[in-house]
């Protein structure tokens, strides 16, 4: 399959909208509040936007909670030119557990993640149905760890079974990563160091403990 520039396919939708002169409504599922800054402020012309904080990977609950209120926090502080509103739903890890169980030693990146991604955009497809949207989509491709042609796919795939149109996207591109660190820096938002789930949170303790390790040992041979 040829990889696809999914932001010159976005930049397309934003002109055909912007020529119709109408502003769909967009439901948008969102990881936390740094990684939806970028794409609020780039999205937020075009779209009503209503961000579906869905996240049954996160771990502790205390996590969850953190990153739910950070996410909150934001929407009140951006001056965007339309209002957005903000759906949490509830911390409920049972979706999640089950589908990674007996893959918990995977590396993360690979296959259990990528369920991971259908499993947060399935539920955004399906409240996309239900609430009538008129398009769906993820702010996940914003990270340089996470597969955008995965996540494309995927969104392609939902949008044909719930009869949502998908809104294709890299939002990386476009230096979208830095600026959203930028926007993170100017709102004093909480920037979590690891993905979410327990498992990403194991391996950003273990390169921090190795990194440590490292640094010692630099230190002895000096």
């Amino acid at each position: 399959m040829n990889k696809q520039n999914y932001q010159h396919i976005l930049e397309n939708t934003l002109k055909e909208i912007e020529k119709e002169g109408i502003r769909p409504s967009l439901l948008l599922h969102s990881c936390c509040g740094p990684c939806s800054s970028y794409v609020l402020e780039y999205l937020s012309a075009y779209f009503d936007i209503t961000l579906y904080y869905y996240n049954p990977n996160i771990y502790p609950a205390e996590e969850f909670t953190r990153r739910a209120a950070e996410q909150q926090h934001l929407i009140t502080q951006m001056d965007l030119p339309n209002t957005v509103s903000c759906m949490v739903a509830d911390y409920d890890p049972t979706p999640f557990l089950a589908m990674a169980k007996g893959r918990e030693h995977e590396k993360e990146g690979g296959s259990r993640c990528f369920d991971c991604y259908r499993l947060r955009l399935q539920k955004t497809a399906m409240e996309a149905a239900k609430g009538g949207y008129d398009y769906f989509t993820t702010t996940l491709s914003i990270s340089p760890h996470k597969n955008a042609q995965v996540l494309n796919d995927i969104g392609k795939s939902l949008s044909s079974e719930y009869d949502v149109a998908y809104l294709y996207s890299d939002f990386k591109k476009k230096n979208g990563y830095q600026r959203s660190c930028t926007l993170s820096k100017i709102y004093g938002l909480y920037r979590q160091d690891y993905c979410g789930c327990a498992f990403s949170k194991a391996e950003a303790l273990q390169r921090a403990t190795q990194s440590e390790e490292k640094k010692g040992l630099q230190c002895e041979t000096i």
